[in-house]
Formats: structure tokens, C-alpha cells, sequence
């Protein structure tokens, strides 16, 4: 009589299996009749030898087997690190999220207050059209350009709100990528790293311009320039506005007026990613003055903004793409090329945000509150770079001079560290950052600067 094996990965081992004369096509297990149609689904595969019929169980092979696990954020995986440690001296200072001098998150009083008149007038939760909610596309592009700008009486800009600086930036990768085909988008080397993503995912081509310096850790003002003045005519340039991430090297006034110079002459389009408008200086004007000098110029430009940073919105996902066009009616068009884009992509962007920066950016009273409120935050984030660069000058002894960190602004700080360095930092000392040496000053207390100077001094003089 023929033997027949069985194997199934869903019954249990303890369970027994026999075989019984069955209806043709089918085999007993238990109780039960399973069928061996033929099919590239089958449950069993059914081989023949020597008489001898071997029936396998056939593994269910899911339709996404070809779906490769994706490599971990860099920014998340520092935060994953931090939370695993059990060290009592442990810094994080990998994720740009403002904390306070106890490092805790923070949420600010006017936002508060905010949220509390949108009860009081008992507002529902309706869509908003597609560009968003009016009041706070009016106030924001003001907030930018400011409110007595060219470019905002004559309704030269058109403002559509997005799902914060991430979503404002896909927008307009999709407008480029719709409008301008082939037109590449220049980043600086190195910059966000999700900006990468952002055009790519857009099929948006790109390549870098020479920004950072490792030799003086500072601005390479002249790669730059060459950069921007060798690429292809038409090109979009995307400049951080304020408080370059992650180095937070600034160009100085002077710079901006020579970077705006080589893109007015080579035709190309400036593309502003603003994160951080007020919140790097402390001020709102100061922190747009480079978008204002482009947009003096009478130049057509893109500008993504966020709230995240400025007004703590970081879950609620505020912000906007503006695009200054040459005229009312250009305005108008674009406007309409970026509701349809954003129709399949998300349809309607989220209110209460919306609603909050409306309510803040729109009142006298608590736009001065909110004000004052940034210029606290602002001045944190100082007095701390001030007392790392202070405690580095004191205990290293070897003359090395650490005056950069004070010409860098905003939350983020390049320090000069290479990949082994930050592992040193990392395994040695538990302070967790990213490999390429930025370091987040908001994760950062006055009572842990002597403790970091330690730990960088160690790392740049004893490791190579």
C-alpha cells in the first residue's frame, strides 16, 4: 500500500493525521476534506516517486514578499537609542523639538489660550476647502512678506495651506515636477535629509551645492556661488531661510544679496524652505529678511513654511506653500494647479492648527504674547550655545579655536565631530546625536553644558 506524508504548518504537532478512502481530488485530515485542486494557490504540492505520492504543505506566500524592510531613520533611530539607555547622565540630542530648560516638551501659553477661544466659540470640525482655511493663508503670507509688501497688496502670491513644511514642500515638488519637467532642483550639501525623499518620491531630479566647510566649519560661501552659477539655467534653488539645517550656518547680509545676484542672472527660481521664522532669532522680521530681499527684486519664488517650530505645533501639522508669481491672474492659475494636486494626495487639510495660528497671528494682543513667548524660546537656545562655547574655552587646554559655535544660529549646532567621534560620544559618554556631528541645542541645559564640553573635547582629541 503507497505511504502518504502530510505536512502543515497550521496544524498543530501534537496533532494526528490519518488517511482514509476520500472523494477523488481530496485527503482526510481528521474529520475534515481538503481539497488538491490544482493551482498556484494550492495548499498542497503533490509529488510523485516510485510509486510513492509525497504530499507537502506549500508555504503562503504573501503577495508583498517582494517588499524590502526600509532602512531606519537616522533622526529616530538616535531617539530610539536614547530611550533604551538606562544611563543617568544620557543626553538626546538628535530630534529638533524645542524643550525646556528641564528638557520637557513645551506648550506655549498663547497656543493655549488660542485653543481655549476656539471652544468658547464652539467651532466645528466641518472640511476646510482645499487651499485651506482663509484667515490663516491671509495672516501667514502676511506674517512672511509682511503685510504692506508689494507682493501682498497686489495678490502676486498664491497661498495654499499644508500639512506643515513636509507637505508644503511635496506640493511644490509635485507643481515642478507637473510644470517644469526635467528642471532640476539644486539642495545644499549637506541639508535636511528629508528633503532628498521629498524629491524623489516627486521624480524631481536634483543635485547638491557646496555649502559646508568641514575646514572651518563654517560657510563655503565660494563653492556655493560656483555651484549655483554652473548649473543648468532655470533651475530651482532651494535656501533655507533662517537657521540652516543642520549646520545652522547662515550666510550674512551681504551674502544673500550676492546668492540672490547669481540666481536673478542665471534665470533661475529661489525655492525658501522656512522652518523657522522668529524662532532663530527671535525675531519674525529679521528671520524673513532673506525671503523679502528676493521677493524686492521682483522675482517669481516659492516659499514653504512651518509652524512646528515657531508656535510648538509640531503634531498638529501647520503650514503652507506660497508661490510670488509675476501678477494677480499668474497667482490665480497657480493657486488652482496646487488645490488639484493636493485633491488626490491629502484633499483637505486639518483646522484646529489652521485655526490656532489664526486666532494668534490675527489678534494685536496675542500676536505680542506670542511674540514675546518666541523671543524666550529663542533666547534659551542662545544662552545655551553661549555657555557650551564658554565651558569648551575653559577646559580644553589646546588652543583650539571653538568660535564657530557662536557664529551658528537657531536649534541646530555643527561641531566639527566625524562618524567616530559621535560613536564616541554615543558609547562612551551616552550622548546620542547624529553620525555627522550636528547636535540639537534645545535638547541641551545650561546644567548639562560642562557635561557636553567633556564629552566633545574627549571625542575630538582622542579619537581620530
Amino acid at each position: 500500500m503507497a505511504s502518504t506524508m502530510l505536512s502543515l504548518a497550521s496544524v498543530s504537532p501534537s496533532a494526528s493525521l490519518s488517511t482514509h478512502e476520500t472523494p477523488k481530488g481530496k485527503v482526510k485530515l481528521g474529520s475534515s476534506f481538503l481539497s488538491l485542486n490544482k493551482g498556484r494557490n494550492n495548499l498542497f504540492a503533490k509529488t510523485e516517486s516510485f510509486g510513492r505520492i509525497s504530499m507537502v504543505a506549500a508555504v503562503n506566500v504573501s503577495k508583498f514578499e517582494g517588499v524590502t524592510m526600509a532602512p531606519p531613520d537616522p533622526i529616530l533611530g538616535v531617539s530610539e537609542a536614547f530611550k533604551a539607555s538606562t544611563n543617568q547622565s544620557k543626553l538626546n540630542l538628535g530630534v529638533g523639538a524645542y524643550r525646556t530648560e528641564e528638557l520637557q516638551p513645551y506648550v506655549l501659553d498663547v497656543v493655549k489660550k488660542a485653543e481655549n477661544l476656539m471652544i468658547e466659540r464652539g467651532e466645528n470640525k466641518e472640511y476646510l476647502p482645499i487651499e485651506g482655511l482663509a484667515a490663516f493663508n491671509k495672516v501667514t503670507a502676511e506674517l512672511l512678506f509682511g503685510a504692506d509688501n508689494p507682493v501682498i497688496k497686489q495678490q502676486k502670491v498664491a497661498t495654499v495651506q499644508g500639512l506643515s513644511g513636509t507637505g508644503s514642500l511635496r506640493l511644490a515638488a509635485a507643481l515642478i515636477e507637473r510644470y517644469f519637467p526635467g528642471a532640476k532642483v539644486l539642495i545644499s550639501s549637506p541639508t535636511w535629509g528629508n528633503h532628498k525623499n521629498i524629491f524623489n518620491d516627486s521624480r524631481v531630479p536634483w543635485s547638491e551645492y557646496r555649502y559646508y566647510d568641514p575646514k572651518t566649519v563654517g560657510l563655503d560661501f565660494e563653492g556655493m556661488i560656483s555651484d549655483i552659477k554652473a548649473a543648468p539655467e532655470g533651475s530651482f534653488v532651494l535656501l533655507h531661510g533662517c537657521a540652516h539645517n543642520p549646520t545652522g550656518i547662515d550666510p550674512t547680509p551681504d551674502q544673500w544679496e550676492k546668492i540672490a545676484d547669481v540666481i536673478q542672472e542665471k534665470n533661475h527660481i529661489p525655492f525658501f524652505d522656512v522652518a523657522y521664522q522668529g524662532f532663530a532669532s527671535g525675531s519674525l522680521d529679521t528671520d524673513a529678511a532673506s525671503v523679502r530681499l528676493f521677493a524686492a527684486r521682483g522675482l517669481e519664488l516659492l516659499v514653504a513654511q512651518s509652524y512646528s517650530k515657531n508656535l510648538g505645533l509640531y503634531a498638529e501639522r501647520i503650514g503652507a506653500i506660497n508661490v510670488v508669481c509675476t501678477s494677480s491672474d499668474t497667482a490665480t492659475r497657480v493657486k488652482s494647479q496646487l488645490k488639484r494636486i493636493a485633491r488626490p494626495m491629502y484633499s483637505n487639510p486639518p483646522v484646529h492648527g489652521a485655526r490656532i495660528v489664526a486666532n494668534v497671528v490675527g489678534d494685536p494682543t496675542l500676536f505680542g504674547e506670542w511674540k514675546a513667548e518666541m523671543e524666550m524660546m529663542a533666547g534659551r537656545i542662545k544662552n545655551v550655545r553661549q555657555k557650551l562655547y564658554d565651558n569648551l574655552t575653559a577646559k580644553d587646554k589646546s588652543g583650539k579655536d571653538w568660535s564657530f559655535i557662536l557664529k551658528q544660529i537657531g536649534m541646530f549646532s555643527f561641531t566639527g565631530l566625524n562618524k567616530a567621534q559621535t560613536e564616541n560620544m554615543t558609547n562612551k559618554w551616552h550622548v546620542y546625536m547624529t553620525k555627522d556631528g550636528r547636535i540639537s541645542l534645545a535638547g541641551l541645559s545650561l546644567a548639562k553644558c560642562e557635561y557636553l564640553s567633556d564629552a566633545i573635547i574627549d571625542s575630538y582629541h582622542n579619537v581620530s
